[in-house]
């Protein structure tokens, strides 16, 4: 194909049809158009956008670009996708819990990207944990388990998996066309046949105010009722981590300690909120009434005793459900984040904590890059908390002094203290909130 003239068009703000974008999805595919072109026309996306057709022509030709699963018509399936956070772990115990809750969840997740982790990473941390299942064994699973997450294979949406790798390095991640078709091709390919979005909102996600989360949602949702899926969207915060650890190895073991009753209110809300727009979804009821399923199941056990069902299917070492502590490898060296002056907690840059983890080594700076999934860190206070000169902010895990020194910065620059008044608000009183922001059908 004319790769220049491809790339000049979308350039200078014209429009694809839609066999152009067929063959050029194949050729990307099978290395016919080298990564550079493909770069410059993703550059060219990212300033000039897609048209609705172009955005479902795309949709399509990623999500056919290899096998497309198929259940058979006596099981409908519900997936869940984020759209990235810092210290989203809700995959990990939201799949355990939406199939506890009756439902079939075929999961397909990715790396990290960007500044966020990616669930494949985080289950890599538990040993024995298969990442990547061949077609079959995953159609299998999700029949006879209830649910089964998997990683991009060579048979499910390979050209995505390709563009996915390369957004993450060419700087073209926070495309609303590119972020919408990516995550929509998966379900597709998927199987699935509705799909619930939670769309993060804040400093530390890809959207940082409302109204980009919410053009997000509503883009997620209409390109998916385009393609005959019911899909609903639910727009969360992440104006700060969610819940107390960001890293690989720390996230299982926050997620565990939610299915087993403990862990941050944060977490448990995100995770009920989505885990009932899948039972509503799913079984027809209302989003309240599945909201309360999802929370009967996660306090009743049943969440947990599915979560070790799922481990043990791919592979895992279902002792990761009992004992987290012991099962998991978290790097032992400690260092502190401290507060130099005493006040308010009043803001916590998601990014910047996002950004130090992944220098700590818990995230990519090149591509096809190594993981430290041991590395992370822990949040001791959140937004809203009093704070004296000298209290610790934040407990970093580190394996390597060198990137310690180069997160450091990030650390450092993500909280903002200020001092009190008498007529500033009580110490946590702006975390009596809702976590989830706002529901798009």
């Amino acid at each position: 194909m004319d790769m220049l003239g491809f790339i000049e068009r979308k350039r200078d703000g014209g429009v694809h049809q839609g066999e152009e974008i067929v063959r050029f999805v194949k050729a990307f595919a099978s290395g016919e158009v080298p990564d550079y072109q493909a770069a410059a026309w993703l550059m060219a996306v990212y300033f000039n956008g897609l048209s609705g057709e172009e955005l479902r022509d795309f949709t399509l030709a990623l999500a056919r670009s290899g096998e497309t699963l198929s259940f058979g018509d006596d099981l409908f399936l519900v997936d869940k996708h984020s759209t990235g956070g810092v210290g989203d772990k809700i995959t990990l115990l939201l799949v355990p819990l939406a199939a506890a809750c009756g439902l079939s969840v075929a999961k397909l997740s990715g790396p990290g990207l960007g500044f966020t982790g990616g669930t494949v990473d985080k289950l890599e941390a538990i040993p024995g944990f298969r990442t990547h299942l061949p077609s079959e064994e995953f159609l299998r699973q999700v029949k006879n388990v209830g649910c089964a997450i998997s990683g991009h294979s060579a048979d499910l949406a390979p050209a995505e998996g390709k563009f996915y790798s390369l957004r993450d390095v060419t700087a073209t991640v926070p495309s609303l066309p590119l972020i919408c078709s990516s995550i929509v091709s998966k379900k597709i390919a998927g199987g699935a046949d509705a799909f619930v979005f939670d769309v993060k909102c804040g400093s530390g996600a890809f959207m940082e105010d409302y109204g980009s989360a919410e053009r997000l949602a509503e883009a997620l949702v209409s390109l998916s009722k385009s393609l005959g899926k019911k899909a609903m969207a639910l727009i969360t915060d992440m104006d700060q981590p969610l819940g107390e650890w960001v890293g690989n190895a720390v996230e299982v073991l926050e997620a565990v300690r939610v299915l087993r009753g403990g862990g941050p209110a944060d977490v448990r809300e995100v995770a009920v909120s989505l885990s009932g727009a899948m039972v509503s979804l799913g079984k027809g009821v209302s989003f309240e009434d599945g909201c309360a399923l999802a929370a009967e199941k996660l306090d009743d056990g049943s969440a947990l005793a599915k979560m070790k069902v799922l481990v043990e299917a791919q592979g895992g070492d279902g002792r990761v459900c009992e004992d987290p502590e012991t099962v998991l490898s978290i790097a032992p060296e400690k260092a502190f984040v401290k507060a130099k002056s005493g006040g308010r907690l009043a803001r916590i840059d998601a990014r910047a904590v996002g950004e130090g983890v992944k220098r700590l080594g818990g995230g990519r700076m090149t591509l096809g890059e190594p993981i430290d999934l041991s590395v992370g860190a822990l949040m001791l206070v959140k937004t809203g908390a009093d704070v004296s000169a000298g209290d610790a902010l934040l407990e970093i895990r580190s394996s390597c002094q060198d990137k310690l020194k180069a997160s450091l910065p990030f650390f450092e620059k993500a909280f903002f203290v200020e001092k009190t008044t008498l007529d500033s608000p009580r110490k946590g009183e702006e975390m009596k909130r809702s976590f989830v922001l706002g529901t798009i059908r």
